[in-house]
């Protein structure tokens, strides 16, 4: 009950004030358990508002920028999504509540199997992973109605955007290794729009159309 009291308060207070309206993205963040993604010990802390570690030098976003880049993807019911990043598994179980299936990939061999055998206890039957360098996309099961990318990257990777079908939205964070702006990319039949969603810091997107290792 103490959990569920604070996710209520992380939802009104930290998400719902800052103007994301989408109940179906707010009804998600006040149903997924956002403590089990993290260590024991950080446990309390996991509903409040900012970043926290979860091994291998990532992190688990801050609650407001999963509900702001859910909401800029304009998830149905009947979407399919490519997550590069699965990280501690939370933003996958968010898109797994709105999303039809989630494909989702992360490069850290220790992250993808911590996240993957929690996603299986929480039967999030909807979701799909393999451990690969996510900035390759997932060819063979393109195209996707929406693509989130949950780390920073130099530039749009041109992969992922060959990747959407037409009328799909893309969330990224694009800018240098200390700060990114946040955009949400469109494909239509005229090309790609982006429109800026305001700065944001994330760790580094690694792979072949990303920031090199090292």
């Amino acid at each position: 009950m103490k959990f569920k009291r604070l996710r209520e308060k992380m939802v009104s207070t930290q998400i719902e004030a800052r103007g994301i309206h989408d109940q179906r993205v707010l009804e998600a963040m006040r149903k997924v358990a956002r403590h089990l993604f993290v260590g024991e010990a950080l446990q309390d802390q996991a509903y409040g508002d900012f970043p926290l570690p979860i091994g291998e030098g990532q992190t688990i976003s801050q609650p407001y920028i999963v509900a702001e880049m859910t909401q800029a993807l304009e998830l149905t019911k009947d979407d399919r999504v490519l997550e590069i990043g699965t990280g501690s598994g939370y933003q996958t179980a968010i898109l797994a509540e709105l999303a039809f299936r989630v494909y989702t990939i992360e490069r850290v061999r220790e992250l993808f199997i911590t996240a993957r055998k929690l996603l299986d206890q929480l039967a999030y039957h909807n979701v799909i992973a393999k451990c690969s360098d996510g900035t390759l996309g997932w060819p063979d099961e393109s195209p996707f109605e929406a693509i989130i990318v949950t780390a920073g990257a130099p530039e749009v990777p041109e992969k992922l955007v060959q990747q959407l079908t037409i009328g799909g939205r893309m969330v990224i964070p694009v800018g240098n290794r200390w700060s990114q702006t946040l955009f949400q990319i469109g494909r239509d039949k005229g090309g790609v729009h982006k429109t800026d969603l305001g700065g944001c810091r994330f760790v580094k997107l690694i792979g072949e159309h990303g920031w090199k290792e090292g």
